[in-house]
């Protein structure tokens, strides 16, 4: 199975790549996890204009079938911390206190629900980055319960929280039961685009979204560890 992750969602973003992005599911079926920053800080996004009509975007596309997640707050690195899933080694929540965590995550519902209309159900750390102060303001700050993120070959639970996994920065096969693409619309190319419509247009079955998944307490396994640390090995 396949499921499908968009990054980097707010006020301030490409919206002629959103658009494509956008069309070219739709007219395949697919629909996904869109993750979306509350109170974005970042610099290199802000250099899109904002668009006025970015709400009413989001949620239409959301009446549609896509799942929103809580992207952080601000989506700004305050550190060099990879914490318990180092993909990059900075990050806007692992290395930082519970009390300010908290505070972030507290914020970022609150601002996520003007946008949306409802709470997230979902959490996407910026940069993957996140560490056990990020597991416990969640808790103590939201009804999120699922987390997009880590190496594993299908869906596990762990400490409160089911962990979707992300193995893949472009569309491939892979031999994971469950394998999530996650894509960047702000700054992908053509060529990524006509990349991801010609595997897509092969294999658009195997896209489920993620209402359909199955969440089941399944503790992480021999395979799983061993494909997240050859994964994690590989990066170094």
């Amino acid at each position: 199975m396949y499921l499908l992750r968009l990054d980097d969602a707010s006020e301030h973003w490409n919206r002629e790549n959103w658009q494509r992005m956008h069309d070219m599911l739709t007219a395949y079926g697919i629909r996904p996890i869109v993750a979306i920053i509350p109170h974005n800080e970042d610099e290199k996004l802000l250099q899109y204009p904002i668009d006025r009509a970015y709400r009413d975007t989001i949620r239409a596309w959301i009446d549609e079938g896509w799942t929103p997640a809580l992207h952080g707050y601000s989506h700004k690195y305050i550190t060099k911390s990879g914490g318990i899933n180092p993909v990059n080694h900075y990050s806007e929540f692992a290395g930082v206190s519970l009390n300010i965590q908290r505070e972030k995550i507290s914020r970022g519902v609150e601002e996520f629900k003007e946008v949306v209309g409802k709470e997230p159900e979902v959490f996407v750390a910026p940069a993957h980055t996140f560490d056990e102060n990020t597991l416990e303001a969640l808790r103590l700050e939201s009804n999120i319960r699922v987390i997009s993120d880590t190496i594993a070959s299908d869906v596990y639970y762990r400490d409160d929280f089911y962990f979707i996994p992300q193995q893949s920065g472009r569309v491939r096969n892979l031999w994971m039961r469950l394998i999530t693409f996650c894509y960047h619309p702000n700054v992908e190319t053509d060529c990524s685009f006509k990349e991801m419509e010609r595997f897509i247009e092969k294999y658009a079955s195997r896209f489920v979204p993620f209402e359909s998944l199955e969440l089941k307490k399944r503790e992480k396994g021999f395979y799983d560890n061993a494909l997240s640390y050859l994964y994690f090995a590989r990066r170094k």
